[in-house]
């Protein structure tokens, strides 16, 4: 199994040097292998030495990026958070919020042979977080970052002087939305698209948890 490489930003002004671009490829290498393992394996079949191996790494460069063999998969867990918050700020500032959420949020949970893969993956995961404290804290901090880093790419759309009581709020639930459709559907045999779907119960979440909120009434 190749899981695909998550998004990354492309070069340019502001972009990584050379030498991040190396050290994220590498990051992204033993991630794959850890995801593979624990897909044949399981987390508890699984030592750093196998991954680093099956990653072509020495063991002392796994441990250079990573504390344990269940923080390996975090840059693949995190890969997918950041591809929603880059179609996301690519959205025109002015748009109404809940649309802009609700493209961005469909466009990165499907559409695409790489984002199905991605998914799949994912759900490998998720199931075997079920039994595994580490990975299940691993999935939680990837959360809470793609929160905090979802903050500034909803102010920005939201217009001048947004309140940040509302933007923090919008960031938490947004992010809730797709985490939690991600849950429920990994404990499931559903499709990667149609009913039942990520995207499909990202939205339905979507609508549930922000329907009320000040900051997206503001568009109506």
């Amino acid at each position: 199994m190749r899981s695909p490489r998550p998004y990354a930003p492309q070069a340019g002004p502001g972009a990584p040097s050379l030498t991040e671009r190396r050290k994220a490829a590498t990051q992204l290498d033993i991630a794959r292998a850890a995801c593979e393992l624990f897909a044949e394996h399981g987390p508890d079949g699984t030592t750093a030495e196998d991954i680093a191996h099956r990653a072509g790494v020495a063991l002392r460069t796994f441990y250079r990026y990573f504390r344990n063999k269940q923080e390996a998969v975090a840059p693949l867990l995190a890969g997918g958070g950041d591809a929603w918050r880059a179609l996301l700020a690519e959205e025109t500032p002015g748009t109404p919020l809940a649309e802009a959420l609700e493209r961005a949020v469909t466009r990165s949970l499907s559409d695409s042979q790489a984002v199905e893969e991605g998914l799949e993956v994912t759900r490998g995961l998720l199931r075997a977080a079920a039994t595994d404290q580490a990975l299940r804290a691993v999935w939680y901090r990837v959360n809470q970052d793609s929160e905090e880093y979802l903050v500034p790419v909803i102010a920005r759309l939201a217009g001048p002087e947004p309140d940040p009581l509302g933007v923090r709020l919008l960031a938490a639930a947004a992010t809730d939305a797709i985490r939690i459709s991600l849950e429920l559907w990994s404990a499931t045999d559903a499709p990667v698209s149609g009913p039942g779907s990520p995207a499909e119960l990202a939205v339905r979440c979507l609508h549930d948890l922000t329907s009320a909120m000040p900051l997206l009434r503001r568009d109506q």
